[in-house]
């Protein structure tokens, strides 16, 4: 893997959804592009640089391709997107417990 190849690869926000969703389980290349508001093309490419980095694995079977994250081809990539995620998520988490809050001392005012 170059380094600067999957930095660039990673800079773009698509890709790092898609790297996301890789992650933990293998997907086809059809079930990644059901999740994205862009053609099969554009996922496809996508899939693309995301290989041609070395950040995803492709497996075929039959007329299917398969994708999973290279997390130990990453190296130390790897723990940088999963402590960004999980910054993110911890984040999220934060904003869905205050408006949880908010909403229910508005329930509980006259």
């Amino acid at each position: 893997m170059k380094v600067m190849d999957a930095v660039r690869a990673v800079a773009e926000p698509r890709r790092r959804e898609i790297l996301r969703l890789v992650w933990d389980a293998e997907l086809s290349a059809g079930e990644i592009a059901e999740r994205f508001d862009v053609t099969f093309g554009a996922v496809s490419q996508h899939l693309k640089v995301l290989r041609d980095s070395g950040l995803v694995t492709l497996r075929q079977d039959g007329r299917k391709r398969y994708y999973r994250a290279d997390r130990k081809g990453m190296g130390p990539l790897a723990d940088y997107l999963q402590s960004m995620w999980a910054t993110k998520l911890d984040a999220l988490t934060e904003l869905a417990e205050a408006a949880e809050r908010a909403e229910k001392s508005e329930e509980a005012s006259p």
